[in-house]
């Protein structure tokens, strides 16, 4: 049995375009709320926190109503297509109206521009969770780590497309001298790349055809049980392995309220702080994406040799390094230097460290028929974490200066690390991995 990589690089351009529009979010958003609007920090943390508030009640929500949605064009179908016609129309009103308000500043248009944006994570919270079902709902389970590693390597692709689109479109030379920047050219590419992207998937992939055969091979393969019941009917786990998963689970939080703080502020932060331009900017999260993608294949490797804990444990090492060195760069000099280019490279290495083995783990602990209940428990405190980081410290930002942002991000690093060492259980050693498969991680 080998893995459709053809079929399952398609289904995987749905979560391409969902993370070229999500790297757009985050990086074009603050500086209208900011620039353009001239909201304060902690406002702004509260609008760029919504996504993951709306994404705790809409993920689950819509992903258990396509379960039940059954039309010829199959269960997911329906949800991408419609959501994503939604989310590019909402999308386009956004740089009309920042233009609009810088010609003519008026408070409805700050209104008008919340309101579209709520329309807008709405719509794309809709069918976030279908687009994600739709690689387990084809693939047999066995092959569902391979796929999963495809589908994770497609996402990455479409964060750097858009990073590289942003640094070409708006570079310092094209911007310095603008008394405002006109986001439009921008939007209207990635809207493409989006529309462009699930249209292909539609042609391409006859869902339920292809869930069909999956029925099928399930049918004659049926999976071996092994849940363990208190004689409840429910799956419980040893209080040691407990103990594991609340320390990896809390573990999960602090690391990405370390780095989603980065992520959300670099780019407000780096023209305070360096007066670099968006395009500048955008090239130093592509190059720490770059960082990333060609690590994956290394650190499948290295955890694979000494463990995933081991593995995880140097990422948070190696993250908080970084974010305390660009502290120092703050404190050097106030303007640009190549030196971040290797900061932010070394970034994506430690992310990948910890992001490809970090969900094995959690997963590790269950038994096989509480997988999907797992990965929830993971994206739970993940985006619980992302709600809260851009709001604790946008007030920082507000309440101590920018200064503040990486020793805030470092600090949260290294307390994700001692809890790490807490952890006992899930670091299950494989044989060494080649190819795609060292990209391995389950997503249920």
């Amino acid at each position: 049995m080998k893995l459709n990589y053809k079929r399952t690089f398609l289904i995987g351009l749905a979560f391409l375009s969902i993370c070229a529009f999500w790297q757009m979010y985050d990086n074009v958003i603050p500086l209208i709320l900011k620039k353009t609007f001239g909201l304060d920090s902690v406002i702004s943390g509260v609008i760029m926190a919504a996504d993951n508030v709306c994404a705790l009640f809409l993920l689950p929500l819509f992903g258990s109503i396509s379960d039940r949605t059954s039309t010829r064009f199959g269960r997911r179908m329906p949800f991408i297509m419609i959501g994503t016609a939604m989310a590019v129309v909402f999308m386009e009103f956004l740089p009309m109206l920042d233009n609009s308000y810088f010609a003519k500043p008026a408070q409805y248009k700050i209104t008008l521009f919340v309101i579209c944006l709520g329309g807008l994570l709405i719509s794309m919270g809709t069918y976030r969770s279908p687009a994600v079902a739709l690689m387990p709902d084809v693939t047999p389970k066995p092959l569902r780590s391979k796929a999963n590693a495809v589908i994770n390597l497609m996402g990455a692709v479409g964060g750097a497309i858009y990073l590289v689109i942003a640094g070409l479109l708006y570079s310092k030379s094209r911007t310095a001298s603008l008394a405002h920047v006109d986001y439009t050219n921008l939007f209207l590419i990635v809207a493409a790349l989006m529309v462009i992207s699930v249209l292909v998937l539609f042609f391409t992939t006859d869902e339920n055809k292809l869930h069909g055969e999956l029925l099928d091979y399930e049918a004659a393969h049926p999976e071996e049980n092994l849940t363990e019941d208190d004689g409840s009917g429910d799956a419980v786990l040893p209080p040691d392995v407990k103990k594991s998963l609340a320390f990896i689970l809390v573990s999960i939080s602090l690391w990405f309220i370390g780095y989603n703080a980065v992520t959300t502020w670099f780019t407000t932060y780096a023209s305070e702080m360096w007066g670099m331009a968006l395009g500048q900017s955008s090239m130093c999260l592509t190059i720490g994406t770059a960082g990333a993608i060609v690590s994956y294949i290394p650190v499948g490797m290295i955890a694979s040799r000494i463990g995933r804990k081991k593995t995880i444990i140097a990422g948070c090492i190696l993250l908080a390094a970084c974010f305390a060195s660009g502290f120092v760069v703050t404190l050097i000099t106030s303007e640009f230097t190549p030196a971040l280019y290797v900061m932010f490279a070394l970034v994506g290495v430690a992310w990948a460290a910890i992001n490809v083995n970090s969900l094995p783990m959690v997963v590790e602990m269950c038994k096989g028929s509480d997988i999907g209940k797992f990965t929830g428990y993971y994206y739970t405190f993940s985006m619980a974490a992302q709600v809260f980081t851009p709001i604790a410290s946008g007030w920082l930002i507000d309440h101590i200066g920018y200064k503040a942002l990486f020793p805030y991000s470092a600090l949260f690093v290294l307390a994700a690390l001692c809890t790490m060492t807490l952890v006992k259980h899930g670091d299950s050693r494989p044989e060494a991995a080649k190819g795609l498969e060292a990209l391995d991680v389950d997503m249920d």
